[in-house]
């Protein structure tokens, strides 16, 4: 499963509580599910009050359970360098479409 929003599509935005306990805005950009066997999900967000072409995008493991959230840290480097490279590949094909409709 894929789903990456394009603009046409209504933001989907999640507050995610910083250092201090004050809630930032984040926009999700892209939620996928690995073919490892794993059922591990993830989301990419960036801040949500950045308009500039190059924003840092932050890349968690999530659960959902009863519309409710729980994102988690990917700490591992293993886990780290695959959701990077599932990111890097879903990104060119989303990019490829996008060059065909044009």
């Amino acid at each position: 499963m894929t789903d990456i929003l394009n603009n046409e599509e209504e933001a989907e935005i999640i507050y995610i509580p910083d250092d201090e306990g004050n809630d930032e805005a984040f926009e999700v950009i892209m939620r996928f599910e690995l073919d490892d066997g794993t059922d591990r999900k993830y989301l990419m967000v960036v801040p949500a009050d950045e308009e500039d072409e190059e924003q840092e995008v932050f890349a968690f493991r999530y659960d959902e359970e009863n519309d409710e959230i729980k994102l988690y840290p990917i700490e591992d480097q293993a886990e780290w360098d695959m959701v990077e490279e599932t990111f890097n590949t879903l990104i060119g094909e989303f990019d490829e479409a996008e060059g065909d409709k044009g």
